[in-house]
């Protein structure tokens, strides 16, 4: 078996879940002044609202389509009804849906990044190149639509079974990088950029994902009084 397809897809996704856990218990623990989201809102809120919107929208339906779409079990999806080709069309048209929504704000986010004066002097070279990553990450993962649409007309549902039993192997910490050999290439590099993700993770501002504000949805109402003189 190739070395490299190996360490890619046996090592790496342990090597950079290593780093993600450890590096951002560590950056809570000595460095949480900069355990923010640093938004620049209040710099420039032009299609602000909308660009993050679309974006935090889309990448959510991605994360979680990928959580259940690669992780859920077999048996989950038989249960419902679902066959093995009808779980590949379904993996497609979500994953275009919120792909879109995704490249579009995403997209807007970072034209805004780099051509908005007061957004660029205040960005740090790591907001450019996170997002950055994130659009090619994107990019490749929406290609990878057509390919499987290739597969789905002939009714070939393998590489998703592959993608499937690979990503839970991993979580099993019984690693099976070969079934990595069955895939087309430009699988593996959507793998690679995504699980990059993660190793990049403590560095960057994606931190504030930990933080998300949960406790907000299920606190007392506020009851706020205007003071007006009588």
């Amino acid at each position: 078996m190739d070395y490299l397809i190996k360490f890619v897809f046996g090592v790496y996704p342990y090597l950079a879940g290593t780093v993600f856990l450890i590096a951002c218990w560590i950056r809570f623990d000595a460095e949480q002044y900069t355990w923010k989201s640093d938004s620049s809102q209040l710099l420039s809120r032009a299609n602000m609202r909308l660009a993050s919107n679309f974006f935090h929208i889309g990448i959510l339906g991605i994360f979680f389509g990928h959580l259940f779409g690669l992780l859920g079990p077999h048996a989950m999806w038989q249960a419902l009804g679902i066959s093995d080709l009808g779980h590949q069309y379904l993996a497609m048209y979500a994953g275009a849906l919120f792909g879109i929504l995704c490249l579009i704000g995403g997209s807007m986010l970072w034209m805004r990044r780099m051509f908005n004066p007061r957004v660029r002097a205040a960005s740090r070279w790591m907001d450019i190149a996170l997002l950055s990553w994130i659009l090619i990450t994107l990019l490749v993962g929406l290609s990878t639509i057509f390919v499987s649409a290739g597969h789905a007309s002939k009714g070939d549902a393998e590489v998703m079974l592959a993608l499937s039993a690979w990503a839970k192997s991993i979580v099993a910490f019984s690693p099976e990088p070969e079934l990595m050999l069955k895939v087309d290439p430009i699988y593996r590099l959507h793998v690679f950029l995504g699980m990059s993700l993660f190793l990049f993770f403590p560095f960057t501002r994606l931190v504030h994902i930990w933080s998300v504000p949960v406790g907000y949805l299920f606190r007392a109402y506020q009851i706020v009084r205007a003071r007006r003189s009588a």
